[in-house]
């Protein structure tokens, strides 16, 4: 980068300062809600509900298969990683 563009690009530096914390936040956020550890720990919190009757069985039933589908994405697209990687 030359010193013209350098200078003329600076007052751009925290507005991708800002862009580059937001994407940290949101890869974060992802790796949060798609980890497979986070997503059987909320099942075993949905079956729990359910047994202790705090959910009724229909509510239970779309509850489980939504996360059962973020499950196994989850798996699926870190077994695909896998693959690219080796």
């Amino acid at each position: 980068m030359g010193v013209i563009t350098g200078l003329l690009a600076l007052p751009l530096a925290p507005v991708r300062g800002v862009v580059w914390v937001a994407e940290q936040l949101q890869d974060a956020a992802e790796r949060e809600l798609n980890d497979p550890l986070v997503l059987r720990a909320q099942l075993a919190a949905l079956n729990q509900g359910f047994e202790d009757g705090l959910l009724g069985e229909e509510e239970f039933e779309q509850d489980e298969e939504r996360l059962l589908d973020r499950l196994h994405e989850s798996v699926a697209r870190a077994e695909r990683s896998k693959v690219t990687c080796s």
